[in-house]
């Protein structure tokens, strides 16, 4: 069973941390500890963090269970046997949508990509050999980035950034 709290530490260095920031050209608006508020407009926390209580151990426990919640559980990665194949299916799901995470888990582990991580895949990653899905999924990750530049230069000030974060996925 794959540790969530190790993946979610690793996953808020590579959002950087429980700070509250805005940048241009980032679809997501005002950000904080990577929830975008325009996708997650409900979400409780943003009610303290912008009465400047970011640093509240309450805003800290409802980050945690947004994650849990809305990306560990929803991908079932507690049944993933390996750390790191699963804190790289999280962490490639905060950044670019879960649905994307899990398909590209799909055509690593040779079944059907349909962006739901039932018994069938999750029996397929945990067969897998661990270092060749990395570095497979650190593949497919660059250049669905480089995808994202090509459509829309705009993004190009974010590549560095998401290459960054891509390689420091290949071990915990």
């Amino acid at each position: 069973m794959a540790d969530f709290k190790k993946a979610f530490q690793l996953t808020m260095q590579n959002e950087g941390g429980f700070v509250l920031h805005k940048v241009e050209h980032d679809s997501g608006g005002w950000t904080f500890a990577g929830i975008a508020e325009r996708y997650n407009p409900n979400w409780p926390g943003w009610r303290l963090v912008k009465a400047g209580m970011e640093n509240d151990p309450q805003v800290t426990q409802m980050v945690m269970d947004l994650y849990k919640e809305k990306y560990w559980d929803k991908a079932r990665l507690d049944d993933v046997e390996s750390d790191l194949v699963a804190y790289n299916i999280f962490d490639f799901g905060v950044n670019a949508g879960l649905r994307t995470s899990v398909k590209i888990t799909q055509r690593i582990v040779d079944v059907t990509a349909d962006g739901g991580l039932g018994p069938i895949t999750l029996g397929a990653i945990n067969t897998h050999d661990e270092q060749a899905f990395v570095q497979a999924f650190i593949i497919a990750k660059v250049a669905r980035y480089n995808a994202i530049v090509a459509r829309n230069r705009t993004q190009v000030k974010f590549l560095h950034g998401w290459l960054n974060r891509a390689f420091k996925t290949l071990s915990l």
